[in-house]
This record gives structure tokens, sequence and C-alpha cells, in this order.
């Protein structure tokens, strides 16, 4: 037998064996090959079959991609299950996807049994949440992503998150993720031990984590104080995100510890300098100041000669002219110049005049008035009156002359 003869023989033994391997490969059956070739809408693979494997895009992941490449790359290992198989058309569809899914739960209902943090990478931001590939598609509302509230996630794409299942449902292919979860039980295991660590009047460098109305959480050490919106500057601040930003680095004071209720009261300011401790150098008794009226109250007028700084201007100090009330001359925010009568910063005290840096207003002349009767002139009738005498002798008419005739009669 010739040599052509046995290599011909041999061949279609081979070609036997390849075939019946061929037929035994049948629907729904587990394959793995590698990814040859990727086109946008789906991806190529060889299994070791007579002709490769094709991948649909939507067949590539539990989630939705624009490219079939977003989803797998030339080379890479892949498993997948046989959707069909057309050998006269030589077409075999494949799906990666119904793998990953059947892998995915067995992995997910154990983490959720056990309560595994695990890491995930978010794939797409959507209305609510964002979204992570974990074999199927995993959410994780927008509550759930961070201990603090957060307006926009539009550059969480592509973060790793840490996460655990917090709700499971294989019959409605529903998979909730939490990362608020893991952070939150870290956070209260290292709450303690840091608690434990401050003392009040301590001084120490934290970063703003959130603001509210009320005031702004800062990060110490892994632990948020309440920074008081009354404790953020020595002046006035009407709302925390006035004069701080998410992510600023502040010097803080620990104002009080409360381990039981866990709360930390902490101090912008009071790490600051105050307005205080330069008001005496700054402010020296008989200058004149500009100064904007604060407050109004029955005995004066409250005013800021410098942020933090507010001086009395009593009212006896207010105006030249008497006034019932320091409203019937001056409202809250007006400017006005004053003269500083009086510092004591240890008490904190300042005293001042308005009335003081302006003119005295002229005093009207007014004419004598004469406590003696006997200067005052006579009026006119007292002068024509016959009975009315203007001698020293007084009247000139008698008690005899005005009652003799009666008299004689008791003779």
């Amino acid at each position: 037998m010739s040599e052509e003869n046995n290599n011909q023989e041999t061949t279609e033994v081979t070609n036997q064996e390849a075939l019946d391997q061929f037929v035994s490969l049948n629907k729904g059956d587990t394959v793995t090959g590698t990814i040859v070739k990727i086109e946008d809408n789906q991806a190529y693979v060889s299994i070791g079959y007579k002709y490769d494997g094709i991948i649909p895009i939507r067949e590539l992941s539990s989630l939705q991609v624009d490219n079939a490449s977003a989803a797998v790359e030339v080379g890479q290992e892949v498993e997948c299950k046989v959707v069909s198989i057309d050998d006269e058309k030589e077409k075999l569809v494949l799906s990666k996807r119904a793998i990953d899914s059947e892998n995915a739960w067995e992995v997910l209902e154990k983490n959720f049994e056990s309560g595994e943090i695990f890491e995930v990478t978010v794939s797409d931001v959507v209305k609510g949440g964002v979204v992570a590939d974990v074999g199927v598609r995993g959410f994780i509302p927008a509550s759930m992503v961070e201990r603090h509230f957060v307006e926009d996630f539009s550059d969480y794409k592509g973060r790793t998150l840490r996460v655990k299942v917090k709700e499971l449902d294989r019959e409605n292919n529903k998979v909730i993720l939490s990362q608020k979860d893991v952070l939150e039980a870290e956070y209260e295991a290292n709450k303690h031990t840091v608690m434990e660590s401050l003392k009040e009047g301590q001084e120490l460098t934290g970063t703003v984590q959130r603001l509210t109305q009320f005031g702004a959480f800062v990060d110490v050490g892994g632990v948020d104080g309440l920074v008081h919106v009354s404790e953020i500057a020595w002046n006035h601040v009407d709302k925390p995100s006035d004069v701080l930003s998410e992510g600023d680095e502040v010097k803080v004071k620990v104002l009080r510890v409360d381990p039981e209720k866990g709360k930390i009261s902490l101090s912008i300011k009071a790490a600051q300098p105050g307005p205080w401790d330069s008001a005496s150098d700054k402010f020296n008794i008989g200058d004149i100041v500009t100064g904007e009226v604060k407050r109004l109250v029955n005995f004066g007028a409250f005013v800021e000669i410098a942020p933090g700084v507010e001086g009395l201007v009593h009212i006896s100090q207010i105006s030249h002219k008497h006034i019932g009330t320091p409203q019937e001359v001056l409202e809250e925010g007006q400017t006005v110049s004053v003269k500083v009568l009086d510092v004591n910063t240890e008490e904190k005290r300042v005293s001042l005049s308005i009335k003081e840096t302006e003119e005295a207003p002229a005093q009207s002349a007014k004419p004598e008035r004469s406590n003696n009767r006997g200067d005052r002139a006579p009026k006119q009738e007292e002068l024509n009156n016959p009975n009315v005498s203007l001698s020293n002798q007084g009247l000139s008419i008698t008690l005899g002359e005005r009652f003799g005739d009666k008299l004689s009669k008791f003779k």
C-alpha cells in the first residue's frame, strides 16, 4: 500500500473523529473558547469547531453595551452556552451572558448569606443610581452609594466600589447592591476608637464632608464632627455654603465629645485668632470709626466696628436731642460714625458714642424771668382803680370810713 493511500486514510479517520465531535455539539451545551475577532455588534469565538461561533452584542453582557469591544477583547478566554447551530449555513450562535448569569447567581447568593464584601466597577450611571456588571445587572441606588448625599454621579463611571448584596430576587432578575452599608459598618467600628482619642480643646485638621443649612460636617480621623453655623466664623454667616465647600481642609477645635450619643462638636472660629484679640491694638479711646448698626434695644444700639466686634452706643449717646427709643433715629443695617469712649477686651466690651461725632446744636436765647413781684409793672386796671393806693401807706380806705355809720349804732 502506497504512502499516499496511507495518508489519505489517516486524514479520513481524523476528519471522521472531528465530525463525531461536531455532531455531539448541541443546543444548550457549555463551551469554552477564545475571542478571535470583534465587530461593532458581535464577537467571533474559536471553540475548536469547524467554524467559529458568534456572540451577538446582546449576548455578550448582562448590561447594555453600545459596542462589542466594550464587553470583550481579542485573545480573551470566554465560557459560553450554545444558543443555536446551523451547519448548513455554518452559523453557530453562542451566549456569554447566559453562563455569566448562571455563575453569578450562585456567587451572589453565597455573598448575600455571608454578607461578604466584594469589589465592582461602575459600568454606567442611570437615573436613580449607578449600575455594575456582576454577571447580572447589579443596581446601586443613589442613597446606597455613599454615606453622604451625592447630587451628581456623572464622574462615577469606571470607579471601583466596595459593596455588599442588599437585596436579591432571582425570579425577577433583581440585584440591589450597597456600598453605604460597607462604609457605615467601617465608620462605626472606627468611631469609638477615634472618639476616645479626642479631647476637648484639642486642635486638629479635618476635611469638610458635607454642608447643611445648620452647619458643616467635618471628617476628623474618619469620624464626622459638626461645626454649627455659629461656629464657622467670627462674623455672621447666613449659610455654611457661603464660606465653605465640600472637600475644604479646615483647622478645627474640639468643643465637646459625647461618646454615648456619638456626637462631636467642633469649631472653626475657635481655632482662629478672635477679633477681640487685636481689638485693643486696633481701637483707641477717642478714635472715630465707621460701623454698622446690628441691633437696636431699649437702652441703646449695638454697632459692629470690626468683624465680630460690637460696641454699645447707650441711648444717651445717640443724639444731642432727647429721644425715647433708639428706633426714632436709627435702623438696623445703617452705617454710622462713632467715637470710641472705652475699650475692655477682657470683658469684650466697647463703649461708643454717635453724638460726640456730631456738632452740638446752638442754644436759642430765652428772655430773663424775674422772681421779684415788686419789679412787675402794675396792670392798667390797677392804675385806674380809685380804691388802690400806690403809696407806702397801703389802702387809702380805712375800716372806720367803710363801716363808721354802722358801728355808731352799737355805742
